[in-house]
């Protein structure tokens, strides 16, 4: 790249190109200037700058194309702007608040078209529960069921059902080895299986057979475990004949 960063992110674009947004630098802070990288060349090449720098947000590839940033830590602080990527332009334009400025947040793009943003916290380590909905339709978002426990650094697994899995991540007080569903249908959170290790910074990746693969991660040191998570309600008692 031409600019070192981190806590940047990278979208895969319809293109094939690949959109490298923000971060931070030690040498010039938070960053707004953005970078594509061309595979069939492997050149990288600057694009439009964000209009306000920022680390530690997400991005998210949308149904028409664009590119939705949100959140993180900017030079103005903690960030609860949203803006909009255009590929066809190279330009951004803004796209409203997410509500609760937040960093470590989640962001996952539901069956429906719209964007969940839940969870995050803040510089003094408070977890948020607020999840917000972004509709690209209107280019609005509106407030959509709180989870149980704030929570961030988090992961979340869009599952085959069309809900979303939230697992681990840190608590305000305690680092919670808890997870939760998320029903887009009712807008509405359920407690479903606790993970095994309470862990916060991991992966969480959808395979092949349904199941969520939970790796790594930290809570009071750093983690090798693993652990699978198996979306299939377990089978209730069996009625005797």
């Amino acid at each position: 790249m031409t600019v070192a960063r981190a806590y940047h992110t990278t979208t895969l674009l319809p293109t094939g190109k690949v959109l490298v947004a923000g971060g931070d630098n030690s040498s010039f802070g938070y960053l707004a200037s953005a970078e594509l990288h061309d595979p069939t060349t492997g050149t990288w090449s600057a694009t439009g700058a964000i209009s306000e720098s920022r680390s530690n947000h997400t991005a998210t590839l949308l149904p028409n194309g664009k590119v939705l940033v949100a959140g993180g830590y900017g030079g103005s602080g903690l960030l609860g702007s949203a803006e909009l990527y255009d590929p066809t332009t190279g330009t951004w334009s803004a796209a409203g608040s997410i509500g609760t400025a937040r960093v470590n947040h989640t962001a996952t793009l539901l069956p429906n078209g719209k964007l969940l943003v839940a969870g995050g916290g803040n510089n003094a380590g408070i977890a948020y529960a607020n999840a917000m909905l972004y509709d690209p339709a209107t280019g609005t978002w509106s407030a959509t069921g709180s989870l149980a426990i704030g929570r961030y650094g988090h992961t979340a697994t869009l599952l085959p059902s069309g809900q979303v899995l939230v697992a681990g991540g840190l608590g305000t007080s305690v680092t919670p080895d808890s997870a939760e569903l998320y029903d887009p249908a009712t807008g509405t959170w359920s407690t479903t299986g606790a993970l095994a290790t309470a862990r916060a910074y991991h992966t969480a990746t959808l395979l092949p057979d349904g199941n969520v693969l939970v790796v790594g991660g930290q809570n009071s040191g750093f983690y090798t475990s693993a652990e699978l998570y198996d979306p299939t309600p377990a089978p209730g008692p069996q009625r005797a004949p």
